[in-house]
């Protein structure tokens, strides 16, 4: 069985005085063994990483970023390589977030990159895919998020390290989410092209995770659907209330199935 992923992106939001509160706060809600049966990884801002590190370095929460640059090092103002993310104890990081896609135009290309400079450093990627509502209503979604999913399969040579995150772009900070059934469609697809790629063993061993508008409401029906590994969570991950009840739900399912 893949052990699930809860993967918190709190984007442009919080300072350092808040986070010791926020962690103190989740802890103190989950329940006994929690990472036993779900891991848990919290985005967050670059000026948060250090303090976020150090603040979780006793415990089994991993501390990811929300962006890499593809470059080693050089005059690259305002980026930040793989290398230092390392050098402040990040071992994971998202690449092309439909955010960083949308506003600040990363290509597939430039994902492909981003990924392999995250391999050769050690870091894991959760590497970003998904439709718009255009696309989607167009019925290019498989085009489009394939197209995606070869480019990031493109930057690997095996699956170990590697996440991969579904999030239709129409359900973020809409209100909107896909069904179940919608969402486990678009998982399983992506799990075809991963089979073509690679084989199909290990594209059962992918874990793929749901970023969409995911919250305490729905997390449970989208946790049983066959290729949903978990979710990549935006707003509800900002409220510790709220995403440690997303984490105690998982732990439930999975400690009966």
């Amino acid at each position: 069985m893949r052990k699930p992923i809860l993967a918190g992106n709190w984007k442009m939001n919080k300072t350092n005085s808040e986070l010791s509160d926020f962690f103190g706060a989740l802890n103190s809600q989950l329940v006994d063994k929690w990472s036993d049966y779900v891991e848990v990884v919290f985005a967050v801002p670059y000026t948060l990483l250090q303090g976020a590190v150090e603040l979780t370095k006793n415990t089994p929460v991993v501390i990811a970023a929300q962006n890499v640059n593809q470059h080693t090092d050089g005059a690259y103002t305002a980026e930040v390589s793989a290398a230092m993310l390392q050098d402040v104890g990040v071992s994971s990081t998202l690449v092309g977030h439909s955010e960083r896609r949308q506003y600040y135009g990363e290509t597939n290309a430039s994902v492909t990159e981003k990924v392999k400079a995250c391999l050769a450093s050690g870091i894991s990627p959760i590497a970003c895919v998904g439709e718009t509502q255009k696309e989607r209503e167009s019925g290019v979604t498989e085009d489009v998020v394939g197209k995606q999913v070869l480019a990031i399969l493109a930057a690997v040579s095996g699956l170990t390290k590697l996440v991969i995150a579904y999030e239709p772009v129409w359900a973020i900070g809409t209100g909107l989410t896909a069904s179940d059934e919608q969402a486990d469609q678009v998982h399983s697809f992506i799990r075809g092209v991963v089979a073509e790629k690679f084989s199909e063993q290990q594209a059962q061993s992918l874990r793929i995770l749901y970023g969409g508008s995911a919250k305490p409401t729905n997390i449970d029906g989208l946790l049983k659907q066959e290729n949903i590994d978990g979710g990549l969570v935006g707003g509800a991950s900002l409220k510790p209330d709220d995403f440690a009840s997303m984490i105690n739900q998982a732990v439930e399912l999975y400690r009966r199935s």
